[in-house]
Parts: structure tokens; sequence; C-alpha cells
């Protein structure tokens, strides 16, 4: 098969789709790649080291869209880039369509292929090409809200492990999956004092058998969030339901609940976020202030770290492309119902429920089309 991988032209996003190691992998496979001109020169991989890989470079994206099989990207595709989508084209990519309406109806028209790694599952149910990227969202959002809550980006001026004679920071996780678990190995390691909170009392209690008593555990029906809210020095919002729009679980009337210059990192962004005043932001312009709370909503976070996202992203999601490339769509997906979870658009039909319900799309179960 002949894949390609386009620049990404997202604001600030640096990743991209494969890493060269990748390319030769399925190069060894007998397939050819494409890769666009200085694609992944952010992410610290030149053009040479996809050439010796065994790609080829093209010189835009618009040759990419028109010759390859398989799109291979890291974000949902842009505008322009819907456009150049053909009919029967396979796209493997994030799309978070749960947030994307116009996207949706785009990739509809375009009666394209459409595999989302945020919906692909493993036999537990969990999300193994989300999984990478959640774990550097994770991580990056504690880097992130401390850095906010200085005192110079409108914050507090409060240092999140403290100091002698000053309290550390309050902060109040959202969700205790990868994206919370990875946020309080940050948080702790800072020395910060961490609460999370999750509806399940098996994560918590795995949570806590992790981090023992640097952490507190709250019980999503047992708590007084409001309280929790308003003792928070930075909230992070870490909340998902597969393949659907974040529940606001914090409103705007508990904004005014909060300290002046607290920070809230809204990771849930990309499924549209789980903070009812939280909007989609840029690496270049990270911020913006609601009542006094300074607002963290970069909806690419793991993009500024390309080269170790990049890495971490390719580990999860080059077996899928392999299967996809050797054994076709159809035959990959028939066979692997974990792998079939990723189909989102196939054909002009709408082919998850999530997504259906949300725009009022008719659902089309996957497992009836092949």
């Amino acid at each position: 098969m002949i894949i390609g991988v386009p620049k990404e032209i997202k604001p600030q996003e640096n990743r991209i789709g494969l890493t060269p190691d990748s390319v030769k992998t399925l190069i060894s496979e007998g397939h050819e790649v494409l890769v666009e001109n200085n694609g992944g020169f952010e992410a610290g991989f030149d053009n040479n080291q996809y050439i010796k890989a065994g790609a080829k470079i093209t010189k835009s994206s618009s040759d990419i869209f028109n010759d390859a099989e398989i799109i291979v990207k890291v974000k949902e595709p842009q505008k322009i880039e819907v456009e150049m989508i053909r009919e029967n084209q396979i796209i493997y990519t994030y799309l978070h369509l749960a947030a994307a309406k116009e996207l949706t109806e785009g990739l509809i028209k375009s009666k394209s292929i459409n595999i989302a790694y945020e919906t692909v599952t493993d036999d537990d149910g969990r999300l193994p090409l989300l999984a990478p990227m959640s774990a550097v969202a994770g991580r990056m959002s504690v880097q992130a809200g401390a850095h906010c809550l200085e005192k110079n980006q409108k914050g507090r001026g409060v240092l999140l492990g403290g100091a002698p004679g000053g309290e550390p920071a309050n902060v109040l996780i959202l969700g205790g999956g990868v994206v919370g678990e990875n946020a309080a190995i940050i948080a702790t390691g800072m020395r910060a004092k961490v609460h999370i909170v999750d509806k399940s009392e098996a994560r918590l209690k795995k949570l806590v058998e992790m981090f023992g008593d640097k952490i507190i555990p709250e019980h999503s029906e047992k708590i007084d969030l409001k309280k929790l809210v308003s003792e928070a020095d930075l909230l992070v919002g870490g909340v998902l339901i597969p393949g659907a729009e974040a529940p606001k679980l914090i409103t705007k009337d508990m904004l005014k609940l909060m300290k002046r210059g607290s920070v809230i990192v809204d990771v849930a962004i990309d499924q549209g976020g789980c903070v009812e005043t939280s909007k989609p932001t840029t690496h270049g312009n990270p911020t913006f202030i609601v009542d006094d709370v300074v607002h963290y909503c970069v909806a690419n976070m793991p993009g500024g770290v390309p080269r170790t996202s990049t890495f971490a992203l390719n580990t999860a999601t080059l077996p899928y492309l392999v299967k996809l490339a050797n054994k076709g769509y159809q035959k990959a997906l028939k066979e692997d119902k974990n792998f079939l979870a990723g189909l989102n658009i196939h054909k002009g039909q709408v082919t998850y429920k999530a997504v259906a319900d949300i725009f009022n799309h008719e659902y089309t179960d996957p497992l009836n089309l092949f």
C-alpha cells in the first residue's frame, strides 16, 4: 500500500505521524511511504533520515493526499485537508469528532474511511492508542499549571511544592485515569497536596496502592465538590468518556468559589472540556482568564514536546498500522473487534454511536459492514 504522512498544520502542532524507524518497518513489509518535505523537522527528524529509511519526500501535502491510500496523521484533518481527502481513502489519526461537528460533516461528505486513535480499545476496555498522549498531557498539565501559578502569568504567586515556612499548593485532579495518574506522578513529585476524584472505588484503591499517602483519594459520589474546588490552587480536568463529549463537571458558578489567581488546566478540551468556561487555546496563546481564574486549555498539549510525543505515539500506533496496510482495512478490522472500535466514519456512514447520537445522525453498527 501507499502510506502518506503529511506535515501537521494545526497551529503549534509539531508532531508527525511516523518516525523514520516506523517508516523503515513499513518499507520492510513491502509498502511505499510518502513523507511531506520537512514534515518531521520540528520533531527532530530531517528529510535525510526519512530517505535513508526508504521514504519518498514529496513537495506538498496535496501530493500525499492525491497518491496515498492511507493517510497517517497526529491531529484531526484541518479544513483544507478535509477538502483533499478522496473517496475510499483511509484516514488514521486522532479525530475527537464529538467536539467537532464541521469536521464530522466534512468526513461524512468525503466518503472516506476514518479510524480514530482515541476509540481503539483493548480487551480490558482501555484505550491503548490514546494512553501515550494522555500520559504526556497528564504530566504536562501539572508542569503547565505550576508555571501558570506564577504571578507574572497572572497566577496566585504560589510555588506548587511550597518552601520552608510556606505551605504546598492544593492540586485537585478530576479523573483517576491515565491523565490523572500521570498528573499525580508530577504533582506528588513536586510535593504538592494532591486530591484525586474518581467514580470508581477500585480505581481509587489502585491509585492509593501506587502513591500511598502522597494522595488523598476522593469518591465522586461522596464528596463536596464545591468545597474541594474552593480550596484548589490548581485544578486538572482529566475526565473522559471514550469518543463522547466530556461532561461539564465544573460550572461557571463554581468558578466564583475559586481563589483569585488559581489555575484550571482542562486536559479534556479535545473532547469539549470538563469546565463550562473552557474554550480551546493554542501553545502560542495558551491561557485566558474568567472570574480571576487562569484557564489553560491547549487542545494539543503533547504537541509542545513533539519529539517525546512522536516516539510515544508510534510505539502504540505502528502495530495497528502494519496490520491495516498488510491485510487491508476490511480484514484488519473484521479480525480485531478492538481495532474495529476505532472506525468512526465509513464511506458516509457514522459508525461510532456517541458521535452519531450527539449530532443526530443515523448510527451504523460497524459489525454489519463487512
